[in-house]
């Protein structure tokens, strides 16, 4: 064992140095080395590995040498203070400090921890609590030791939200979904209520207008711009008005029955008739109609606005520019293969009771609420093939195309009958889309580069002032590329919107099973697909990496009404 002697401080108490003879002390080990260095009066210095190392290796290659009967000095320890670090992330949004405890040196301070966050430029977003936390927990640390914490964080932008209309009454198709109760509590499948009416001046519409948002910042204090709200058009349809004091609720001006369209509401003047047939002949009529019988075989009914019909549709033909809803059931025939007795079209939603063989085309969504049987339908929105509680709804036979999901109790049918389904077959038109929304900015992008150069290749201003033809010229270009900076931000939002349904596609567009699926169906999700050769249960059935999977963990839920 080393004699402790032989290690002692330097004049300035600053390092820990060895004197010693390598023939009389040696030859040593890294053990002796730290023991030394382990006394009270040396234990919080650093060591100083590679001069340890060095030293050992001299003295004992030394020892019993010529060389080794003189004395040897080394540099074994040294006092250092304790040390700050910032690190920053990637995206500026996170600053964390690292305190590393002195050895035996000056702790790190106050002013330090300024001096060092000025020299990263960490300015926004500082926890002065979580500064003083560590500074408590640096000082109970082993010299050497570190602790670290995030100081400094970020605030994301809060980006506006879309504007909404919020319509404040009821349509004739969401009465399949709202039977009647009967006085013992009891649900009178068949008693769907009055008609949906309205009269001057009931609120039908409400606009929540889009929301600015808020900015954000990082921790640098750069200003991180928000998104504002996406505006809808919002405008005032026949037999409607805005409010007199508020531009954003929209008001019955006459009474008629609501029709919602894309931009608002419509009030139509209401036909009412109790039965279709060769007596009315074909009906055909600028507002909504309301049969409160039947549409009987081979007559024609097209509206302008909704098509009601409280009794049964049979092998007929209806069109509207709004929705049909049809109280109880659409009965039709084949007539050969794809072609069918009764044809339905809605730019609106189509909901019935019960179809068969018959042939459904809609923009807006589709709800049967109890069979859907050896039918072709075909919708741009959702297929709902369910009653309210979620316990019946079967879909047997036939095709149904449902682009943004299909939700039905039962598909299939025990004896095996063909039925194919399809859903979610438009993403690639939507990447196209995509693609061109991209170009279209990026060509915004160059056309306000272009103005801008020429803007500044512009004389000075006195030079022109008064010069009428170039001040014009200028005014154009200022309101060109106005308008142009306004319409990319509008196709940046529509950019952003489509990427996310795009990225989000094939785990938003499905088709839900509430209770069983049958052999022979075929399923087609986008390019995937699959026919049954077994039975499911209650499942969701979705493209995944482009094979169609069955999600048995999906829960059976009750579906909402129509929209």
């Amino acid at each position: 064992m080393l004699d402790p002697e032989l290690l002692e401080l330097n004049s300035d108490k600053t390092k820990a140095e060895l004197r010693l003879i390598p023939n009389v002390h040696g030859p040593v080990t890294h053990d002796d080395i730290m023991r030394l260095l382990s006394l009270s009066e040396f234990s919080s210095l650093f060591p100083l590995e590679p001069a340890i190392t060095k030293t050992i290796a001299q003295i004992n290659s030394l020892c019993h040498q010529d060389d080794g009967k003189f004395e040897l000095f080394a540099v074994l320890a040294e006092r250092r203070d304790g040390t700050v670090k910032i690190e920053i992330s990637p995206d500026k949004m996170q600053a964390t400090m690292i305190l590393t405890a002195p050895w035996g040196g000056k702790s790190v301070d106050l002013p330090e921890i300024l001096t060092q966050l000025k020299k990263h430029n960490v300015c926004m977003g500082l926890s002065k609590l979580k500064i003083q936390a560590l500074q408590q927990q640096l000082s109970k640390l082993k010299p050497g030791e570190s602790c670290q914490s995030e100081i400094a964080q970020g605030k994301l932008p809060v980006n506006g939200q879309n504007a909404v209309l919020e319509r404040k009454v009821s349509l004739a198709r969401e009465r399949l979904l709202q039977p009647q109760e009967r006085e013992d509590g009891s649900v009178d499948m068949r008693n769907l209520g009055s008609m949906i009416m309205v009269k001057p001046n009931d609120l039908l519409m409400i606009k929540h207008p889009a929301t600015e948002g808020t900015p954000g910042y990082n921790i640098q204090g750069e200003v991180l711009n928000q998104k504002p709200g996406k505006d809808i058009a919002f405008q005032a349809g026949t037999g409607t008005d805005f409010h007199p004091r508020d531009p954003n609720k929209l008001i019955a001006t006459v009474a008629g029955q609501p029709v919602e369209t894309r931009t608002g509401m419509n009030v139509d003047d209401v036909l009412q008739l109790k039965d279709v047939d060769i007596s009315t002949g074909h009906v055909t009529f600028k507002g909504s109609i309301l049969i409160t019988g039947d549409v009987h075989e081979g007559m024609l009914v097209k509206s302008s606005g909704d098509i009601t019909v409280m009794g049964f549709v049979d092998s007929a033909t209806l069109e509207a520019e709004g929705d049909v809803t049809v109280s109880k059931g659409i009965i039709g025939r084949q007539i050969k293969a794809n072609e069918f007795s009764t044809n339905i079209q809605a730019q609106g939603h189509i909901s019935a009771q019960f179809v068969q063989y018959s042939h459904l085309v809609a923009k807006g969504n589709v709800l049967v609420t109890k069979q859907l049987l050896h039918s072709n339908t075909k919708t741009s929105a959702s297929l709902t093939v369910s009653d309210p509680s979620g316990r019946r709804g079967d879909l047997v036979g036939g095709v149904a195309h449902a682009e943004k999901g299909i939700t039905a109790v039962v598909i299939g049918a025990t004896a095996g009958t063909k039925t194919e389904v399809f859903c979610a077959m438009t993403q690639n038109e939507l990447k196209q889309d995509l693609k061109q929304l991209d170009e279209g900015v990026k060509a915004m992008v160059v056309a306000s580069l272009d103005i801008e150069s020429r803007l500044k290749k512009l004389p000075p201003k006195s030079e022109w002032q008064n010069d009428p033809v170039m001040i014009e010229q200028i005014k154009m270009m200022l309101d060109e590329k106005n308008r142009i900076l306004d319409e990319r931000t509008r196709e940046e939002l529509e950019f952003d919107s489509l990427k996310q349904e795009v990225e989000g596609y094939y785990e938003k567009y499905r088709i839900d099973v509430l209770k069983h699926v049958f052999l022979n169906v075929e399923f087609h999700i986008g390019p995937a697909n699959h026919r049954t050769t077994r039975e499911h249960g209650t499942c969701s059935i979705a493209n995944i990496n482009q094979e169609i999977n069955f999600d048995y963990n999906a829960k059976a839920k009750t579906p909402a009404p129509a929209n």
